[in-house]
């Protein structure tokens, strides 16, 4: 299975609360670019799981229109900035095996997805994400190896 973990785009702070922050102009841009960048990498999610937040909302609206739709798509609040990364993980791998999805796209947000990926990939420390970064984890049966992370500043467009 290929996991694809990505941050939502950068969001302005200006907003009622932290689940209603939208993204900028930026946060848009640099989506877009990792949307493109994602459509090289992967033909097709059997499976996205996306936080309720708005601006992951919005990240995930910019990438759909780079991709075919998923077979399974799942807004789940068990991704949210203060979710806990083990639940997150078992979420994540249970509903993967009941989806038999192959490649699969998380939207969420830091520390989360720093925390998500150490506990999916062994004797590894959390990595930051930058805004609209994604970090590829390859993962079989018990297994998990990190393949990289890539920032909207290092994609050629």
């Amino acid at each position: 299975m290929q996991l694809f973990l990505m941050r939502h785009g950068e969001a302005s702070l200006n907003a009622p609360s932290d689940r209603e922050r939208k993204l900028t102009d930026n946060g848009r841009i640099q989506t877009g670019d990792m949307a493109n960048w994602l459509a090289r990498q992967v033909s097709h999610f059997d499976l996205v799981i996306v936080s309720p937040y708005l601006r992951s909302q919005q990240t995930w609206q910019k990438v759909s229109k780079h991709l075919p739709e998923p077979r399974k798509l799942l807004v789940l609040d068990d991704v949210t900035p203060s979710g806990d990364a083990i639940r997150a993980v078992d979420l994540v791998l249970a509903y993967a095996e009941q989806y038999k999805a192959d490649n699969v796209l998380i939207i969420a947000h830091m520390p989360l997805l720093g925390f998500m990926v150490s506990e999916l990939v062994a004797g590894m420390e959390p990595p930051l994400f930058a805004t609209s970064a994604v970090a590829h984890i390859d993962k079989h049966a018990q297994n998990a190896s990190f393949v990289a992370m890539t920032a909207p500043h290092q994609v050629v467009l």
